[in-house]
């Protein structure tokens, strides 16, 4: 353990007790009615702790998190089994009550196994690195390091990579890689065992055999070298007392040449420094949450005070709004939310242990919601009436590992620390240590009166459940951040989807989601401005959040730097040459600006984007003028400018009266600068007839399940409607990204469907998609395998039967009818009916034209039409009699 410098001069032991004396006495007050038990308990902790020799873990622990405190980085409640150690929370380790919330520090250390402890600690993502460098310089640079990872051949990989050195077709052996089960730890024998597919092709086909026999000798062997995501070790002395170190080429950032169980292995200790994103969310929200309540003169919000039975919380999760809300945010978490209608703290407890491959399997899930409706058969059963109370909190179902622990003690009389060595027998099942622990268990249940075959009937259910069982002390820490996000997201939604979306806002699909996620929670997200506009997303008001420059692709901080703070020193913007020559443009050049002007930042200013874009060559000219006389030092001394300087300032330039961008354009610029449609969406005016045709949208495809299993099957057909972003070619298959506003999906075509539509396929290309939704495990989300691609416009042709055209007010004079006449009969000869919709101001009606006027809607017809009524002025119907759809009320 690395020596831990007390300030006082005392022991490091005498140094503990009295700041957890302290600590407990700053948590629970001063004489509350259950000190007692608080007291017993962190004496009883305090006891094993200092009797183990691990007083210096836990100093040097709470030292650096009061370190990071202190500096408002934020730190996570608590992560793992540490969660259940009262002197974490005293000392500030951890920010849970473990008497409260009924979690055992018999889990995080037993006095029964000697094991060195394991603080896993959560910091805000952007900050972790601090906190790090303080340690570091707190124990010296040589004492302090990362840990080294081994990234190793796995079975999938190992085909993949061999197949590539053999030069092998890349179809031929990404098909051997899909059949290998998606199985943690699968090696290739157990795949060839459980796969009859792949053992046939081995043992048919001399390529696959070769391929996969030539694998297998390379399988498990070290592939590269990496650093553990948090790890880090602090030694009492320098580290190459222990352990050779390494360094990558290229890189200054030394590591361990000890993996993470050879180091624990040789008796260093290691603490886990992991970076939270939501914790980076929280307190961005927070901030924009408190910057608010300050101007009002109201106190700030401290979430560590947060009541845990806010209804408004508990709404918004029982209407499955559980985007971007920690721990429930998948698809399939999402279903199991709606199910379970959470009403109380604990059942977001256990939302977070049901949802995982053994108990979504086994049944447990459906139990537990059953049986929290009252849906079950007959009253629940707690197996004894001394376990009522152990499992009542989760309706009968063995959910927690502490459970087993404290089901071990009342009944049979284990200590705690014997019940958490049971319990990690069960995990283990050696049938010898089983039966013995069966022994120990009856024997001490019979002595307690119960009859041993209930005892026995008890024992078997337990180790059943004990391998589905969940650290409840993990589940409580991370269900309270879950809470905390959703009661944000509930109290202050503007605040809290701001801070999400600037958590994320590289990374595009996520940032379309979130502005989804907005539409649906009521709050518009504003176009980026360059007088209103951080470089983060930021609150505007009661329901909208302004976009960030910084979310703009070809903006870089410093850019924003530059314009903001000119912006706070100066003033606003009076337009695009008062931006030019007031901001450094060395900063803030040609490719920034024409970025900021096609993401919208300049609409303010009134002229059309068009225009600007003409003109902003001139301005960029006029106000480099003015830098470089500012360099040369042409200055009036008394403030003023002179010289070329002062005919630059007095200079203007004539924005011409250009019509704006087409619709088309406008959004291509969108898309490039901010990676989304910000203002409309192509798909937007052919929604109401893909809706008929491809019902289904992106966003409620599919989901991430452990079972395996997504909302609609895996392998079913699908039909999906989307506008084509991207286009990728990877060795025979060709890969789409799809978007249709709600989100993205991938859309795998191999060559022959590739072959079959290349002629249709082009970006911006709107398509009704037909295939089989899969889960690839690659990208980790689903995909489409497609069978059949249709544009819109042929779809439209072959399979729209009637057109419904707006009139708008004012056409009875007779000259739009004239226009719409001619166009129309250059479309006759088709199968789609036409009606015309009429509202004016004293007559309104639909009248249905006779079957000599039915037409074929190609493109170019409906093209002329809209140009007379406008493309919201049709619309289209589908099936036999073109759907109610089409006679719909325009």
């Amino acid at each position: 353990l690395p020596a831990f410098a007390v300030p006082d001069g005392s022991g490091a032991q005498a140094y503990l007790r009295r700041l957890a004396a302290e600590g407990l006495a700053r948590r629970i007050g001063s004489a509350p009615d259950e000190a007692g038990a608080y007291q017993a308990r962190l004496e009883r902790e305090l006891g094993v702790i200092c009797g183990m020799g691990f007083e210096g873990y836990f100093l040097v622990v709470a030292d650096f998190i009061r370190w990071a405190r202190e500096r408002e980085i934020p730190v996570g409640p608590g992560r793992g089994s540490g969660a259940g150690s009262l002197v974490a929370w005293v000392l500030g380790i951890t920010d849970l009550d473990p008497i409260r919330h009924d979690l055992l520090f018999e889990r995080f250390l037993n006095p029964e196994r000697v094991s060195l402890p394991d603080f896993d600690i959560d910091f805000c993502m952007s900050r972790r690195d601090q906190v790090i460098e303080y340690v570091a310089d707190r124990y010296g640079r040589d004492r302090v390091s990362q840990i080294i990872t081994f990234g190793s051949l796995a079975a999938k990989a190992v085909v993949r990579d061999v197949g590539r050195v053999l030069g092998l077709p890349y179809g031929f052996v990404d098909g051997i890689a899909k059949l290998i089960p998606f199985e943690l730890g699968i090696t290739l024998e157990g795949a060839l065992e459980k796969e009859p597919e792949l053992k046939r092709r081995y043992g048919a086909e001399d390529e696959v055999r070769d391929l996969i026999d030539l694998a297998k000798q390379l399988e498990g062997l070290a592939r590269n070298a990496g650093t553990h995501a948090g790890g880090v070790v602090v030694a009492p002395s320098p580290l190459t007392d222990f352990t050779a170190l390494y360094c990558e080429a290229g890189s200054r950032n030394v590591v361990t040449q000890f993996d993470m169980k050879d180091v624990d292995a040789i008796g260093l200790v290691k603490f886990d420094f992991l970076g939270l994103r939501t914790l980076t969310i929280i307190d961005w929200a927070v901030r924009l949450i408190n910057a608010k309540r300050l101007a009002a003169g109201e106190p700030p919000l401290d979430l560590a005070r947060l009541p845990l039975d806010d209804a408004e919380t508990f709404k918004l999760l029982k209407a499955g709004r559980t985007t971007a809300i920690f721990q429930l945010e998948s698809r399939g978490i999402t279903d199991l939310v709606r199910k379970l209608q959470p009403d109380r703290f604990d059942d977001i407890v256990a939302l977070v242990a049901l949802f995982r491959p053994g108990p979504l399997q086994s049944g447990m899930v459906d139990d537990f919601i059953a049986r929290k409706h009252g849906r079950s058969a007959g009253t629940i059963d707690y197996l004894h009436p001394s376990l009522a109370e152990i499992l009542k909190p989760t309706y009968g179902v063995i959910l927690y590992q502490e459970q087993v622990m404290q089901i071990a003690q009342t009944l049979s009389g284990y200590t705690l620390g014997g019940a958490d060595l049971l319990r990690r027998a069960m995990g283990k099942k050696k049938p010898e240590e089983m039966a013995l622990q069966r022994s120990t268990f009856v024997d001490g249940a019979v002595a307690r009166g119960v009859t041993a075959a209930r005892a026995g009937y008890i024992f078997d259910l337990i180790e059943k459940f004990a391998g589905y069982g969940f650290n409840k002390s993990h589940s409580v820490a991370y269900a309270l951040l879950a809470y905390q996000t959703a009661w944000l997201k509930a109290r202050h939604p503007e605040a809290f989807m701001a801070a999400v979306l600037s958590c994320d806002m590289d990374h595009t699909d996520k940032v379309v989601s979130f502005i989804d996620e907005c539409s649906g929670l009521g709050i518009e997200v504003q176009a980026p401005d360059v007088n209103a506009s951080s470089y983060a997303f930021t609150v505007a008001g009661p329901g909208t959040i302004r976009y960030g420059l910084g979310a703009i692709k070809g903006v870089g901080e410093g850019a924003v730097e530059a314009i903001v703070g000119e912006r706070e020193r100066g003033g606003e913007f009076r337009g695009l040459v008062d931006l030019c020559r007031r901001v450094d443009l060395r900063l803030a050049g040609k490719r920034t600006l024409e970025a900021m002007l096609k993401a919208g930042c300049f609409d303010r200013f009134g002229h059309a984007r068009a225009a600007l874009a003409a003109v902003l060559p001139a301005a960029i000219q006029l106000g480099e003028q003015r830098t470089r006389a500012h360099a040369a030092g042409q200055d009036d001394l008394f403030g003023g400018l002179a010289g070329p300087a002062a005919a630059d300032e007095r200079a203007t330039i004539e924005i011409p009266a250009l019509p704006e961008w087409g619709e088309r354009e406008r959004l291509a610029g969108e898309r490039e600068t901010l990676g989304l449609f910000l203002t409309g969406h192509p798909i937007a005016e052919h929604e109401q007839e893909l809706r008929q045709v491809a019902p289904a949208r992106i966003a409620d495809l599919g989901g991430p399940r452990p079972s395996g299993e997504p909302r609609f099957g895996g392998g079913k057909m699908v039909t999906v409607a989307g506008l084509v972003l991207e286009m990728r070619r990877r060795g025979s298959r060709m890969t789409l990204v799809l978007d249709d506003r709600s989100a993205r999906i991938e859309v795998s075509l191999f060559d022959d469907v590739w072959q079959q539509h290349r002629a249709i396929i082009v970006r911006d290309a709107i398509l009704v998609v037909e295939g089989q939704l899969r889960f690839d495990e690659f990208i980790e989300d689903w995909r489409i395998n497609a069978k059949k691609l249709t544009a819109i416009d042929e779809l439209r042709e072959r399979e729209a039967r009637r057109l419904t055209i707006r009139l708008p007010a004012g056409a009875a004079d007779g000259r739009l009818i004239g226009r719409l006449e001619d166009v129309l009969r250059t479309g006759r000869g088709g199968r789609c009916a036409v009606s015309l919709h009429y509202i004016g101001g004293e007559a309104r009606g639909t009248l249905a034209l006779d079957e000599s006027w039915s037409v074929r809607p190609s493109r170019a017809l409906v093209d002329q039409l809209a140009g007379l009524v406008g493309r919201d002025g049709l619309r289209f119907g589908y099936g036999p009699r073109g759907g109610s759809e089409g006679d719909a009320p325009l």
